[in-house]
């Protein structure tokens, strides 16, 4: 009996030690933001409107992992919402046109598509963490 509670014991330390538990789901916290959408000129010299960004695919990134761990689709008013997540650095990224990436004239139609992301922590349990707008080129 004595062997089981102490490996038991050890069991638990080892874990509490090594099981700390990092950014991803699991939580109870939420990140929540904003796409906005710029419809520009094929050279990217004029705006002619600014809109939400509807049926966008955004992107979260957990702690310093390499790629994305999860995405969502924005609704109709723009609005994009990942919800329980634990304490942590986390990276949000949608995809916009590259208004570096033309070559004119004439504009590069196949100029790559860039990540525009912004980077928040979470610091409690229960957070809400809002990004605010993200602006992105069409």
């Amino acid at each position: 009996m004595k062997r089981i509670i102490f490996g038991l014991s050890i069991s638990a330390l080892l874990c509490s030690v090594s099981c700390k538990k990092q950014a991803g789901e699991g939580g109870q916290a939420t990140i929540k933001g904003k796409i906005m959408e710029r419809k520009m000129s094929a050279d990217f010299s004029t705006c002619y409107g600014q809109y939400v960004a509807a049926d966008k695919t955004v992107y979260i990134v957990y702690g310093d992992d390499a790629t994305y761990g999860n995405d969502t689709k924005t609704g109709p008013d723009g609005v994009y919402e990942f919800q329980y997540l634990r304490k942590g650095s986390y990276k949000i990224y949608t995809y916009s046109n590259d208004s570096a990436g033309t070559v004119g004239p004439p504009v590069n139609a196949s100029a790559p598509k860039i990540a525009i992301s912004k980077s928040v922590e979470i610091t409690s349990r229960k957070q809400l963490v809002e990004t605010g707008n993200i602006v992105i080129y069409n």
